[in-house]
């Protein structure tokens, strides 16, 4: 006979998981809000684009990256709905931070129709990404190898993005190279980091061509 105790989950222990973690992905994005908003001034030359691009910072690189990671940090600790939450929640937050800081430190963040528009998107990308996140920390290999093609995918488009519109060659090549990277370094075997390179760039070019031609014609 099995002597060893039954554990149960003590009531309110997982709400109170949920609330704490999804608390620190929207302080997160918060500051990573403020930082992008700094980082324009940061960055020299044509280089401050890549802080003041909307898709690297909002639906891209630094916004998606907060929500793949907000679920990914979510992952081990409460359900999908709660990962898709967490990535709202820290994508929601940089919109929250970068607009708020323009309005407090700088000449103000204008008229409300850039900052609603991409809080709208925050409410698209945050959770998918967060669910990508909480993908990519799981044990099933068809999920982690979308959620890092995804992940990656959001270089690959801001990669087009400078190449073809803005001509911007370094930033084009800089983000190809992260888009080769997040496979290399997230994958878990040879055949997911193939598997993720490969989804990456279908990925890349559909997520293009939603978000460039037909969100902001």
């Amino acid at each position: 006979m099995n002597a060893s105790p039954v554990i149960t989950p003590l009531p309110g222990v997982r709400g109170r998981v949920w609330a704490g973690a999804t608390a620190s992905t929207f302080a997160g994005g918060l500051l990573l809000g403020v930082l992008t908003n700094l980082a324009q001034s940061w960055l020299p030359g044509a280089w401050n684009q890549i802080a003041n691009s909307g898709a690297v910072w909002s639906v891209a690189a630094f916004a998606a990256f907060a929500a793949f990671a907000a679920g990914a940090l979510l992952a081990r600790r409460v359900s999908l709905p709660a990962a898709a939450a967490g990535g709202l929640c820290a994508e929601a937050a940089l919109v929250i931070g970068y607009y708020g800081y323009a309005e407090v430190a700088r000449d103000g963040m204008g008229d409300m129709q850039a900052p609603l528009m991409w809080l709208g998107m925050a409410f698209i990308a945050g959770p998918l990404f967060g669910v990508a996140g909480f993908w990519w920390r799981g044990s099933v290999p068809r999920r982690r190898v979308i959620g890092v093609a995804a992940l990656a995918g959001v270089f690959g488009t801001e990669a087009i993005h400078y190449a073809w519109v803005l001509h911007y060659a370094p930033q084009a090549w800089t983000c190809l190279a992260v888009l080769v990277l997040v496979p290399l370094l997230m994958g878990r075997t040879h055949k997911e980091r193939a598997l993720a390179l490969l989804t990456a760039v279908p990925f890349s070019l559909l997520a293009y061509l939603i978000f460039y031609r037909l969100i902001l014609p």
